[in-house]
């Protein structure tokens, strides 16, 4: 079973920067389709982007195509999120997850091993 820690989370400003990693280890990133997925305070989590395991195939929720880039180092195993741009509505917990299926899916339930999350706040 894989291992995800995130870090990279803070607080920014309106039309500011971060970028999120996911640490993986036991099993190697290229076993998995990768995802981040985020929870906002009293909201449901929702998807935000994934990637396949071979990195060629990437899926963007609407909310954040044009502005978040998912990507991944295979010979550090880590995972990341490039976020510019950010909106006050991007503040939330956001998670890196994995799934077995051998697609870029945005079904959150198919996500079954978590990270514990880092917490993004963006001020207006």
């Amino acid at each position: 079973q894989v291992q995800l820690v995130e870090s990279g989370g803070g607080l920014v400003q309106t039309g500011g920067s971060l970028r999120l990693s996911c640490a993986a280890s036991g099993r190697t990133l290229s076993r998995y389709t990768m995802g981040w997925l985020r929870q906002a305070p009293g909201k449901e989590r929702e998807f935000v982007a994934s990637i396949t395991r071979d990195g060629a195939g990437t899926n963007y929720a609407d909310s954040v195509k044009g502005r978040f880039t998912i990507s991944k180092d295979i010979t550090k195993n880590t995972l990341y999120l490039q976020m510019n741009s950010l909106k006050p509505e991007d503040t939330a917990d956001y998670y890196c997850a994995a799934s077995g299926v051998d697609y870029a899916t945005s079904a959150i339930d198919q996500y079954k091993s978590w990270g514990q999350g880092t917490q993004v706040t963006v001020s207006s």
